[in-house]
């Protein structure tokens, strides 16, 4: 009996695949994961060369069409301030289409904020990654006049990107981070507020409580927690009081919340009713792995649901005095965390309440105005990108996130 072979006569070496048969199938996996490779890379530089052309078109054509209004500026500001915000909606349109065509699409979940769309809102969003802006530019789109009336607050490095300039004409407020720079940052920020806010019509403020991203803020944050004896969070970190309380006392009416007033001249000149709502939005990524800016623009990365919960309160029940008010931002961010908890966790929803899924309609090459002015060298006559639909569901039980 062959000692090599074992029990029952199996395991011989006549039983083992010829070393040339391993050999060949080795190469042809190498070899299909060359081709796959291959691919990825070819078409994420063409994705890259073709974002490259419609930025060198779309912003430089964004800047010179409101140069060319500025005497409609001077007539009838109420007029160039709408035409900006229909341009501006349109640029984030063409930002979102990268990002669907990748196959990274959005569901949303909570409260219907397209409810209250028409309504002025402060929206405050977990940050995570610089793809959380990507996500808001898409799952916003179809929710009435809300892109072209919002007003973002970002970190000042931004301001040096291709798009800080289209930013800095929208009137968006560019924010530096640090002790150093807290308590004058406020004082500009309540003075831009007051300075752009009415004048430019605007109705939803954007802003990211945590002031930075959640990978180098955890640390910090946790360390602070432990120290206060505050809950230790592992998916966001504590939010910080300052930008929020200053929205909060310059655009809440008067008579709303025991707010003193702000900009009254103005405010009175815009009829504005004050900010209404304040929209708790957490953004939930797939394995807790976030979408950065350049997987947004390269498309490496497979396609992906990323998950959007809105919950809204009336701005009545947000506290104004500065303890009580960050304790309340406290337990918003708490009750993200478990959100996101039971998010990564489980992969399941509880439907019990509305849900809304945004599916984007399917995108023509020469769907938005930026990207024909692309094609026609800055000259585009199409409407823009119809980016998304939205479909309200009851029920109560369980779904996949995915």
């Amino acid at each position: 009996m062959n000692p090599r072979r074992g029990l029952g006569g199996g395991g011989g070496a006549e039983d083992r695949p010829a070393p040339s048969a391993v050999v060949k199938r080795s190469m042809a996996l190498t070899l299909e994961q060359a081709q796959r490779v291959g691919y990825t890379c070819l078409k994420a530089l063409l994705r890259f060369a073709f974002m490259v052309a419609n930025n060198l078109v779309a912003i430089p054509s964004y800047v010179l069409y409101l140069i060319v209004l500025q005497p409609l500026r001077i007539l009838d500001s109420k007029s160039f301030w709408y035409i900006e915000g229909v341009l501006f909606k349109w640029l984030l349109a063409m930002v979102a289409s990268w990002g669907w065509w990748a196959g990274y699409t959005v569901v949303e979940w909570g409260d219907d904020v397209k409810a209250v769309s028409e309504d002025e809102a402060m929206v405050l969003v977990n940050h995570q990654a610089t793809g959380d802006v990507c996500t808001l530019m898409m799952c916003l789109q179809d929710k009435g006049t809300v892109v072209r009336q919002m007003m973002w607050l970002m970190d000042h490095i931004f301001k040096y990107t291709n798009f800080g300039i289209v930013s800095l004409i929208h009137g968006d407020f560019f924010i530096r981070q640090g002790k150093a720079h807290r308590d004058q940052q406020l004082v500009l920020l309540k003075d831009h507020l007051e300075k752009y806010y009415w004048s430019r019509n605007r109705k939803w403020i954007v802003l990211f409580p945590e002031g930075g991203f959640l990978r180098k803020r955890r640390e910090t944050s946790q360390a602070f927690a432990k120290k206060n004896n505050l809950p230790f969070l592992k998916h966001v970190t504590l939010p910080r009081l300052g930008a929020t309380q200053v929205i909060l006392k310059t655009l809440v009416a008067p008579q709303e919340n025991g707010t003193p007033p702000g900009g009254d001249a103005v405010r009175k000149e815009s009829k504005s009713k004050g900010l209404q709502w304040v929209i708790d939005t957490t953004i939930a990524y797939p394995k807790a792995e976030p979408i950065d800016i350049q997987t947004w623009i390269l498309g490496y990365r497979q396609p992906t649901v990323t998950h959007v919960h809105y919950r809204i309160f009336p701005v009545k029940d947000v506290p104004a005095e500065p303890e009580a008010l960050t304790n309340w931002l406290y337990q918003r961010f708490i009750e993200k965390e478990d959100l996101l908890t039971h998010f990564y966790e489980t992969d399941y929803v509880d439907l019990s309440r509305r849900v809304c899924k945004t599916n984007p309609c399917q995108l023509q090459f020469g769907s938005t105005f930026w990207q024909l002015a692309t094609v026609l060298d800055g000259v585009g006559i199409l409407p823009p990108l119809e980016s998304s639909k939205c479909v309200l569901i009851e029920s109560d039980v369980n779904e996949p996130y995915s």
